[in-house]
């Protein structure tokens, strides 16, 4: 017979910095209860099937493999999303876009557009804040647009559409108030690639050339054609990056070009206006 408390006494997981919260997400999921069940009755008992089931989420998390793609879900903003391998996990810091894009678009109706969007999470977090924004959001990977699109559903946010495409490849002609991305930004050779969750991820999600900015230069070149006088340009990328995202939205018609600052003290997103 074996009860919560045990199970997440018991519970090893070493290599995560997050091994208590890891252990009671996979187990409340094993159970199919939030992890207040866990804190409210630590001596329940756990069913054999429950405790396999656990036994089993803890041995893919020895493995590496992120608690979000063992559940199938992650938290975004104020949304739960579901994920997948062939997505990249959304992450805290790039709340700092949905912050950012709240600040400068005024709430009355605008059309905006999310590039490269993934599960959806940036789309869908702004969608649910500005019913009177229409959100245009795009992916190149088939697997991707279905996932956004099954999130959108299931929120029921009709303010959004999301495509197929490939940067702005599927948009010819079309123009928007503001225009927000978190594209690949990592070095070829970086060696956090193999290391931790992101070993997971999809590598299409996050390498972006020798020096990781590729697709924020051709994000960058061609959102002029794409943007409304005034329009703004939002960019996650790398912590030691600002400075050259900034010069690249200088170099293209952007002004009042400026960097954010993340959760961890790093220039985590960079912005400019594109000049009336």
């Amino acid at each position: 017979m074996t009860i919560i408390a045990s199970l997440l006494r018991t519970a090893q997981l070493p290599d995560s910095p997050t091994e208590r919260l890891d252990a009671e997400l996979l187990l409340a999921a094993a159970l199919g209860k939030s992890r207040s069940y866990l804190h409210t009755w630590p001596e329940r008992i756990v069913s054999s099937e429950a405790a396999e089931v656990f036994a089993g989420y803890l041995a893919r998390r020895r493995a590496g493999e992120p608690v979000a793609y063992i559940l199938g879900q992650q938290g975004f903003w104020k949304l739960d999303l579901e994920v997948a391998p062939h997505t990249l996990i959304p992450r805290p810091d790039t709340e700092l876009l949905v912050e950012t894009a709240l600040e400068l678009q005024p709430a009355t109706p605008a059309r905006l557009l999310d590039l490269g969007t993934g599960s959806g999470a940036i789309a869908l977090a702004l969608a649910s804040e500005r019913p009177a924004w229409q959100v245009v959001a795009v992916d190149r990977i088939d697997e991707a647009v279905a996932l956004a699109e099954r999130n959108r559903l299931r929120l029921q946010l009709g303010n959004v559409q999301v495509r197929a495409s490939h940067w702005y490849d599927s948009l010819a002609g079309e123009r928007f108030d503001m225009i927000l991305s978190n594209p690949p930004y990592i070095r070829a050779e970086d060696p956090h690639l193999v290391a931790g969750d992101v070993r997971f991820e999809p590598s299409s999600a996050l390498v972006a050339g020798a020096d990781g900015l590729d697709d924020l230069r051709v994000i960058i070149a061609q959102a002029p054609a794409h943007l409304l006088a005034g329009g703004w340009l939002l960019l996650e990328h790398g912590y030691d990056q600002a400075a050259q995202v900034r010069e690249l939205l200088s170099q293209h018609a952007f002004v009042e070009v400026s960097s954010r600052i993340d959760l961890g003290g790093h220039e985590r997103i960079s912005l400019g206006r594109l000049a009336c």
